[in-house]
């Protein structure tokens, strides 16, 4: 079997991960081009229920895509969201007044017993549901009146990648076709995910800063916040590093106490007012000293201990959290393999979490 032989990439931990984080710009051009349409159809169809509020429900990555959808929300419709607490509903059996309500329910399998059952319980107590999942023909899609399907295929690996940015891109275009808008700033996205995505020797080499790092803080502000929690989940699965994740504006009320110059800090820095809000914070972790990684301008990164630039130029502020976990999913899995570890197999882990 010669060096380059396609099948020695199969033998290598984490191939699986690898494989389907490379699939991601393919699985964004899907949802451009064949996906887009439905999606609009159906932001139309719930546009005409006139909702006054919206409920997030998700859990794990799906609440991190979720979390995006309530700043898409807040910031470009101006209306209130709120993430649901389940147990509510299916532990204590509260029955909340729901009318004139949007209930987003984010799952890439569409199987976990506790989103079905409130969801469920929110569509009898008079909301307008909608299922967002990568499983059309899922008990949660059946129970939903309405339904997204995220297009990005089978994911087999068990740290969940491109259904991750399948749903933000998702539900950009549910937001933008609510709200009337085009879409037209999710275009770029597949282009800049494959240049991202082909810097794979660059974050390797980044990843052996980190392969001894017993914690980590994840950090950002505004669209960047779901990006930062979500790259603390991955590393956490995969690695096993405890990664904490804090908006920028809470590390200030506290938890800046514990960051020294071993500890690393990862700011994602959106490119736009989110990162505007983020900047006070970054002086203070250089004034403390901090092993700074900055994901994000070129400005930034140069000013920090090590980054990654992000090819923004152009790129609205509201689809960015597209392209800021591609180098963190990269990182994560880099990571885990520097450990000795395999990302395609972290230990107590399912694909479909089974939470009730």
């Amino acid at each position: 079997m010669s060096a380059t032989d396609p099948a020695d990439d199969r033998e290598r931990p984490g191939h699986i991960m690898s494989a389907e984080m490379a699939e991601q710009p393919v699985v964004l051009r899907r949802i451009l081009e064949r996906g887009a349409p439905a999606i609009r159809r159906t932001a139309e169809r719930v546009a005409a229920r006139n909702p006054r509020f919206v409920l997030l429900t998700a859990r794990g990555t799906s609440d991190n895509a979720a979390l995006y959808a309530k700043y898409l929300l807040e910031i470009t419709m101006g209306l209130p969201c709120g993430l649901s607490s389940m147990s509510t509903t299916t532990a204590y059996g509260a029955r909340p007044d729901l009318r004139d309500v949007l209930v987003i329910t984010v799952s890439q399998s569409g199987g976990s017993p506790d989103l079905v059952a409130s969801t469920r319980a929110a569509r009898e107590a008079g909301a307008v549901t909608l299922a967002v999942t990568n499983n059309p023909d899922s008990p949660l899609a059946a129970v939903s009146e309405f339904h997204i399907d995220i297009l990005a295929g089978p994911e087999r690996a068990l740290p969940a990648t491109k259904t991750y940015t399948a749903s933000l891109l998702a539900l950009y275009l549910f937001v933008e076709g609510l709200r009337g808008g085009d879409g037209a700033a999710a275009a770029v996205l597949p282009e800049r995910a494959e240049a991202v995505l082909a810097r794979k020797d660059e974050v390797r080499a980044l990843a052996s800063r980190y392969r001894f790092a017993e914690r980590m803080v994840i950090t950002s502000r505004g669209y960047g916040y779901p990006t930062a929690k979500e790259a603390a989940l991955k590393l956490m699965e995969t690695s096993y590093i405890p990664a904490l994740s804090y908006s920028g504006a809470d590390l200030l009320h506290g938890p800046l106490a514990m960051v020294d110059n071993i500890s690393p800090v990862i700011a994602v820095v959106t490119d736009g007012r989110g990162g505007e809000a983020l900047q006070p914070v970054l002086d203070r972790l250089r004034g403390r000293g901090a092993d700074l990684f900055v994901v994000g301008p070129k400005a930034q990164v140069e000013a920090a201990s090590a980054g990654f630039v992000l090819p923004t130029s152009g790129v609205a502020e509201e689809v960015q959290p597209v392209l800021e976990i591609l180098p963190l999913q990269m990182l994560a899995h880099e990571v885990t393999i520097a450990r000795g570890q395999d990302p395609d197999a972290p230990r107590a882990l399912a694909k479909v979490t089974e939470t009730r």
